[in-house]
């Protein structure tokens, strides 16, 4: 006969196993806003004691959280990270200040290089350990990238171009400091995140989910998959030899317009033994940006189909080429009645933009193709920006390399302001 102490030890085991099981399938869920200047999008985080409320930009291919710790700025729980630490990366500079000594001025402290895309210069910091406030819940353990904003201007301040109120950025990389590798390993998360951007503050916010995607909702059932690639050339500003890219390429095998596949040479989608080429994904890129041999099919098929459908083409507002007035198009469940432009992927999926994601009102009166001329000589070919990922749930897994995407949820009756876990 089975004894009372055995019997409690196997309840307590099960009790201990469905704990386990409830912790790993929880997300983290991070609140989206979008800034209405910037285009870009944003997500609140505290950080430190006393807690200091920061406003960090959302960045696909950012290495590592990283925030302003400026002269306004100390926490008492601040702990840097010694040069000879195991959890300094490799390659870290190793940083020294005169003081006075706070975050992001301490002496023999493991190096951070902190990029912002918009700033032509890469700035050197310090890797810190302090509590993070996400999601309701209080972090420590967490490494993340600090320097001061202090003595930078013009061209060169730290926070140039990000929203205004910003301070700074978190990185979701496929790197060792990334938040959702961090969370990943501190919490026993799999190793996955998705977001779901808004269009507008005005509709609601988004959201960042930390683990994976919802599995409410019936998500799984409209979401479609396609391999994620790596670069095997950085893409970083700074990097060592041999280095891959951290930022997520897809391949995109044609793009077609209302249907119909464009005309142009098909080696731009492929990366070369360069790394130039492909196809990456961008939440820093307000709009797709895109080669001009496949802009200008783009745009030239696009105004044909439109002018098919009695949509009057009117001048041109920078940064866009084609644009048309606003009454002559019509109005469907996912926005803007236009010609649909379909990404075809990797697997034989379709990744297709409606009206809503590929057309910007930008006056009361005109609305264009919010699509980008990328020049000549871009380093990736296709840039899919943030517009045209609003309203889409999209998740990135890491363990089995592969996206999956909805295309608009406005097909579903739904937004990403009311797409919960």
């Amino acid at each position: 006969m089975t004894s009372f102490g055995t019997l409690l030890s196997l309840l307590t085991i099960a009790l201990l196993s469905v704990s386990c099981l409830s912790l790993q399938s929880r997300p983290f869920i991070l609140p989206i806003g979008k800034d209405p200047t910037t285009n870009l999008f944003y997500t609140p985080v505290g950080v430190g004691t006393p807690r200091h409320n920061f406003n960090l930009v959302i960045d696909l291919g950012g290495p590592i959280l990283w925030y302003d710790c400026n002269n306004h700025y100390n926490s008492s729980t601040y702990h840097p990270i010694h040069c000879d630490s195991k959890r300094c990366p490799a390659g870290s500079a190793c940083m020294g200040c005169n003081g006075p000594f706070k975050p992001g001025c301490s002496n023999d402290t493991c190096g951070s290089f902190i990029s912002n895309p918009f700033v032509d210069a890469v700035f050197t910091g310090d890797t810190g350990e302090d509590v993070l406030f996400i999601s309701h819940t209080i972090l420590s353990g967490l490494l993340s990238g600090c320097t001061s904003s202090d003595g930078f201007s013009g061209d060169l301040a730290l926070l140039q171009g990000l929203p205004k109120g910003s301070k700074g950025i978190l990185g979701l990389a496929r790197t060792q400091l990334a938040l959702p590798k961090q969370l990943s390993i501190s919490h026993k998360l799999p190793l996955k995140f998705a977001l779901c951007l808004p269009s507008s503050n005005k509709k609601g916010l988004g959201n960042l989910f930390i683990g994976g995607a919802p599995q409410q909702n019936n998500a799984s059932k409209f979401l479609l998959t396609t391999p994620l690639i790596i670069n095997p050339f950085s893409t970083a500003p700074i990097f060592g030899e041999g280095d891959p890219s951290y930022e997520y390429f897809i391949v995109v095998k044609s793009i077609k317009v209302g249907g119909q596949v464009l005309n142009f040479k098909s080696s731009l989608l492929s990366i070369d033994n360069k790394g130039n080429g492909g196809t990456k994904i961008s939440t820093m890129n307000p709009f797709t940006v895109l080669h001009s041999s496949i802009y200008k099919p783009l745009v030239r098929d696009f105004v044909k189909k439109a002018s098919d459908r009695k949509i009057k083409k009117v001048a041109s507002v920078a940064p866009f080429e084609a644009c048309f007035d606003f009454s002559t198009i019509g109005r469907t469940t996912t926005g803007l009645d236009v010609p649909t432009i379909e990404l075809v992927l990797e697997g034989g999926v379709q990744w297709t933009i409606y009206g809503g994601n590929s057309m910007v009102l930008v006056k009361k009166t005109v609305a264009c193709l919010g699509f980008v001329d990328g020049g000549k000589k871009p380093r990736t070919s296709v840039v899919i920006g943030g517009h045209q990922l609003e309203d889409n749930l999209v998740e990135f897994d890491l363990v089995s390399s592969k996206l999956s995407f909805s295309s608009s949820l406005l097909l579903h009756n739904a937004r990403c302001s009311n797409f919960r876990s």
